[in-house]
């Protein structure tokens, strides 16, 4: 305030707005992609730093191949804004990250994976919190969610493609990111064993024979060289445990007021661009590499995703207030859905 009053008496206001003004021109961005600077979420965060500098503020990109080294340089202060998977973003706001749970977009009609209309789920829950009546759901204590963007269904890829049941994966080790508990809960659920990894080192986990299944986006396959682990017993069950989203999360005190908002407008623009990407990757996959799972099989899946969803949910690791937007989204998709008629699960 007094120096508010100094600059009034001066007539220096408008050189402390500018001074002001000039404290938010240049940030940085960690930016996570594990192709690094060739990537195409890289390459997204590039025409986000172009479009970005119409509200006045410079953002430097820096790549990261490693997420965690990202998410902790960020917490360091070493950059003023994160780009990164939910996985990791979760810590930053429970809300947003609830878009990737277990299922939670997912819609089921007539014992079928309907993929279009679990990608619309997403992008209205997106939509939703990227309007001006949710702006106090984005953030958390300094952090504040700037976008986010699909980056495809988390499939469940197997060594030998006889594990396409929930029963038959009872005793069989599969990846659990050591970061993200409610990977290890659900695969403990189902009678299997969570093994240790990161996003670093599953792949590799899964290509040598270490571990018998991952769940992965047709974004990975070519880049980490998943047809070595698939080989010609394994393949990639076509139903999604989860659609995977990357999401921006800012210091806002390294941006202008308003400049989250303006954000998160700017990623609903480029949802399509990425549904793009995404559909080009599925593409991508050999026919021959998918297991299509019978009505009764996907039915099964889908309760326990849902039952795991309820359960973490109860331990804190879910956001319920995150998973109750995201099945009012998802019962106006398909009211027909069993569990649209009861009032007993997330919210």
């Amino acid at each position: 305030m007094k120096l508010q009053a100094l600059a009034r008496q001066t007539g220096t206001v408008g050189m402390l707005t500018a001074v002001a003004m000039s404290a938010h021109a240049a940030t940085s961005m960690c930016v996570f992609d594990i192709i690094g600077s060739g990537g195409d979420a890289f390459n997204m965060a590039k025409d986000y730093a172009v479009a970005m500098q119409k509200n006045g503020v410079n953002v430097e990109l820096k790549a990261y191949t490693n997420e965690s080294t990202a998410t902790e340089d960020f917490r360091a202060g070493k950059c003023d804004a994160l780009l990164a998977t939910a996985f990791r973003t979760r810590q930053f706001n429970g809300v947003a990250a609830a878009i990737d749970t277990l299922g939670a977009t997912t819609v089921v009609r007539d014992g079928k994976i309907d993929m279009p209309a679990s990608y619309e789920v997403v992008r209205k829950v997106v939509q939703t919190y990227s309007s001006p009546q949710a702006a106090k759901l984005m953030v958390e204590g300094n952090y504040e969610i700037g976008g986010i963007f699909p980056f495809g269904a988390a499939y469940p890829v197997v060594s030998d493609r006889s594990n396409n049941t929930v029963e038959s994966l009872a005793g069989k080790k599969i990846a659990a990111f050591d970061h993200d508990q409610a990977q290890s809960l659900m695969i403990q659920r189902i009678g299997a064993l969570p093994v240790s990894a990161d996003i670093s080192n599953f792949s590799t986990k899964f290509n040598t024979g270490a571990v018998d299944m991952i769940a992965a986006p047709a974004l990975a396959y070519k880049p980490l060289e998943l047809s070595k682990g698939i080989g010609s017993k394994g393949g990639i069950a076509r139903f999604p445990l989860m659609i995977l989203t990357y999401q921006v999360v800012l210091n806002q005190g390294k941006f202008p007021q308003g400049y989250g908002e303006k954000s998160r407008d700017y990623w609903v623009s480029e949802f399509d661009r990425a549904m793009a990407l995404i559909k080009n990757a599925d593409a991508g996959i050999p026919s021959g590499a998918w297991i299509d799972l019978s009505a009764d099989n996907v039915s099964k899946y889908n309760n326990m995703l849902r039952e795991s969803r309820i359960a973490i949910a109860e331990k804190g690791v879910y956001s319920k207030q995150g998973l109750k937007v995201i099945k009012k989204v998802r019962c106006a998709a398909n009211p027909a859905q069993a569990e649209c008629a009861t009032g007993s699960e997330e919210g």
